[in-house]
């Protein structure tokens, strides 16, 4: 299974544990901040307000965390802007 940006937010962390903090690295909180957040990843960032291509972005490197979890994209947060 691929992500998509069609995937549920429970498919997600399902298929990739390390979108949670992907996500929330993200400004996309979900889960792990007591918060829960259903529907899609789509709908999730938009929600947010990211772009189309943003979204796609994110699809490709959640596939990308997915495929090789130790190679993920930098998720340093930055509380200052939590």
């Amino acid at each position: 299974m691929e992500v998509t940006k069609d995937i549920t937010i429970e498919e997600l962390v399902d298929l990739v544990p390390g979108s949670v903090r992907y996500l929330s690295v993200k400004g996309i909180k979900c889960i792990a901040c007591g918060e829960p957040i259903w529907g899609t990843l789509e709908e999730a960032a938009k929600e947010k307000g990211f772009s189309d291509q943003e979204i796609a972005m994110f699809v490709k490197e959640l596939n990308d965390l997915k495929d090789n979890p130790e190679a993920g994209p930098d998720t340093h947060v930055d509380v200052k802007k939590m």
